[in-house]
């Protein structure tokens, strides 16, 4: 069981999903230096288009080593990092 928290998150309330790509990719990067593990990336629900671009962002992210929908808030993605 994760326990949000203990874990860093970025929440993407209200913005859009050019800029959301870009905030994911640094965020990831900066977690990476920090060596944790595990982080969180709220995107909401809505109509998913910032969840869409969220996960292309993962799928192409080579720090990225998977990500999952949270079971218990759609609204959020669970996101493991390289961090070797």
């Amino acid at each position: 069981m994760m326990l949000y928290n203990n874990m860093r998150s970025l929440d993407l309330h209200g913005i859009d999903r050019d800029y959301a790509k870009i905030l994911v990719k640094d965020f990831i990067r900066d977690c990476k230096i920090m060596k944790e593990e595990y982080i969180l990336i709220i995107h909401g629900i809505g109509k998913g288009i910032v969840k869409k671009a969220v996960y292309e962002e993962l799928k192409k992210n080579p720090l990225v080593k998977e990500y999952k929908q949270d079971n218990f808030n759609p609204g959020c993605t669970i996101v493991r990092i390289r961090i070797n």
